[in-house]
């Protein structure tokens, strides 16, 4: 694994630093967190693609990474932003210091590259939290009291389970379906703060959500609502104020970012007006016989000291990305394109889905094969082929055990549980090849 320290970047690193002038922070704190970008044409390239990993008959073979939707592997860009980072890592926001200046100005910047990859309004919150699910709770925190939550069974458990107040909507047949269950569902809600939660993009099948229209139909009845991103931003952009977008959550380690930061982005009122998060250093204005909290947002649930190389890296990797949707789109349609066909080639595979082959979707898709429990195919791409899949209910068991008809039963006890292949950028057409091959080989044992 390479390591982030450059043997001898803290030693010159610091010695640069010392002789510059402090007028220079600013070019510093930019150096700090940005590096060269990649092509316009360019699809970025990610740390371990193709690393050696052993099967079963002693080879090793180059591992066909097929698991992006639970963990993505790191952007070399974003491995270098880190380690340019390291050299002058130190506080954030207090510190008098020149490191700490330098830090907190990279810290604070991460934030404003955060806010437009998002499309975020100027005075919209940006709070590093995390992950996806930590947002969530964040939100689930700061919501007024008595607030009206509605939200699908298809949602992720992290859009699923930190409300205290919430009607849970069925599976839709369609997206019209979806549109016209949400809107009856906020008009009958009872009078007060209402937020309709929802997913961009399914964890489970890949299809996106019509979240535009959700947005309309949410403002139409004095409702907000809040969109788990988290598999949408790594595939392709999202604009929150083009798309009327309250809130956004998403995690940076399924953005290339696996250094454990996530953002909640999204209107400041209600985060202003909660409680801390977490109470500690940081959150407090000022504490004597009576503590004061912090005013804005983001310092008011952002207490103790932060993840910054989180933050960075997850700025990193938001810039990375804009500067290259256009080839990585073109590069994931034609592999789950590929996917798709491949394993409907496959007789004993079968495909979910909610909406149908047509739904547009990311490159996710999960299937179930007749005559094999999903761990048993899972364990078995990886000892003797050298394929990493994800097997369960992918932390959606309500929307997984709708689509297979099944009951709830736990994903230890093997029944009523899928695999799931996902893509990503150092996806290649060998690696989706081979497990269509390996999927028919095993089908035909």
């Amino acid at each position: 694994m390479p390591t982030l320290l450059a043997s001898s970047a803290p030693t010159s690193h610091a010695t640069d630093a010392t002789r510059t002038a402090p007028s220079a922070r600013a070019a510093i704190t930019t150096a700090v967190t940005r590096g060269e970008g990649v092509g316009v044409h360019q699809v970025p390239r990610v740390i371990g693609a193709d690393v050696p990993v052993p099967v079963r008959d002693g080879r090793r073979v180059p591992y066909a990474n097929l698991d992006y939707a639970a963990s993505a592997p790191c952007l070399e860009a974003v491995h270098e932003a880190v380690t340019r980072a390291l050299p002058y890592y130190s506080s954030v926001h207090r510190g008098a210091g020149y490191a700490s200046q330098v830090t907190t100005g990279a810290y604070e910047e991460a934030r404003e590259t955060v806010r437009s990859f998002v499309g975020a309004w100027r005075r919209s919150a940006v709070v590093f939290t995390r992950n996806t699910t930590d947002a969530m709770n964040l939100l689930a925190h700061a919501v007024p009291a008595g607030t009206s939550v509605v939200v699908f069974e298809t949602e992720h458990h992290a859009s699923l389970l930190p409300w205290k107040r919430a009607l849970r909507l069925p599976a839709p047949a369609t997206p019209a379906e979806a549109i016209a269950a949400a809107d009856r569902a906020l008009r009958e809600s009872p009078i007060g703060s209402r937020l309709l939660v929802v997913t961009a993009a399914s964890n489970v099948t890949g299809e996106l959500w019509p979240i535009e229209e959700l947005a309309q139909v949410a403002h139409r009845n004095g409702a907000r609502i809040a969109v788990d991103a988290a598999q949408l931003v790594p595939h392709g952009p999202i604009d929150m104020t083009a798309l009327g977008l309250d809130y956004v959550a998403f995690s940076g380690q399924k953005l290339y970012a696996p250094f454990g930061a996530g953002v909640l982005a999204g209107r400041a009122d209600w985060l202003r007006a909660a409680a801390p998060y977490l109470k500690g250093g940081g959150a407090s204005a000022s504490v004597g016989r009576t503590t004061r909290w912090a005013a804005s947002a983001e310092q008011r649930h952002e207490a103790g000291s932060p993840n910054v190389l989180g933050a960075i890296a997850l700025a990193a990797a938001c810039e990375t990305l804009s500067d290259a949707w256009e080839p990585v789109a073109a590069h994931e349609e034609a592999l789950v394109r590929r996917l798709r066909s491949g394993l409907a080639a496959v007789p004993s595979v079968r495909e979910l889905s909610l909406w149908g082959d047509r739904a547009p979707r990311v490159g996710i898709v999960s299937f179930v094969v007749d005559g094999w429990n999903a761990r048993d195919v899972a364990l078995t791409l990886s000892e003797e082929y050298g394929i990493g899949v994800r097997d369960g209910k992918f932390c959606a068991h309500p929307f997984v055990s709708h689509l297979l008809g099944g009951n709830d039963a736990d994903c230890a006890s093997g029944r009523d549980t899928a695999v799931r292949a996902s893509l990503g950028i150092g996806t290649s057409e060998e690696h989706v090849d081979r497990l269509c091959t390996a999927l028919a080989d095993l089908t035909a044992r």
